[in-house]
C-alpha cells in the first residue's frame, strides 16, 4: 500500500503516482488533485477541462465539476 510522505515539499502527491501526474503535466494536462485509492478506492486523477477553464473532470470516470471562485 502507498503511504503518503508529508515531508514532500509543499506536493501531497502519493509517491506510486508521481511519474504519472509529472508525465501528464509535462504533457499540458493541469492536474489539480489525485490520489491513489490506498487499496481501499478507485486511483483519482482531476484535471482542468482543455476547453472549459471552469471544469474540472476526473479522468476515470469521466464526471465532470464545475469549479467554485474563492471568495474573500
Amino acid at each position: 500500500m502507498c503511504k503518503i510522505d508529508i515531508k514532500n515539499g509543499d506536493t501531497r502527491i502519493d509517491p506510486c503516482m508521481r511519474e504519472l501526474i509529472k508525465f501528464l503535466n509535462n504533457h499540458r494536462i493541469k492536474t489539480k488533485m489525485c490520489c491513489c485509492g490506498h487499496n481501499v478506492y478507485p486511483m483519482s486523477i482531476i484535471i482542468q477541462h482543455p476547453k472549459f477553464k471552469n471544469l474540472s473532470v476526473e479522468i476515470f470516470s469521466g464526471c465532470f465539476f464545475k469549479d467554485k471562485k474563492k471568495v474573500l
